[in-house]
């Protein structure tokens, strides 16, 4: 099971807010140390992209050169 598997979200706790009020926010945020910040953008991006661990590899690239 991965991170986004693992990570349920609380529908209960839900705000609107105007996009100018995120002091509280911020200093959330400000708190966390940098790896802690890089791990929650890591998830958010599996959350929105997705994630399927078969297509997290280079992809290979053949190509069939002619001798001459």
């Amino acid at each position: 099971m991965n991170a986004v598997d693992a990570t349920r979200l609380d529908r209960s706790a839900f705000q609107i807010a105007a996009l100018d009020e995120d002091a509280e926010e911020r200093a959330y945020w400000r708190s966390k140390s940098p790896a802690e910040r890089m791990e929650a953008l890591e998830l958010m991006r599996q959350i929105v992209y997705g994630y399927d661990p078969a297509t997290t590899r280079l992809q290979r690239v053949l190509e069939i050169a002619e001798l001459e």
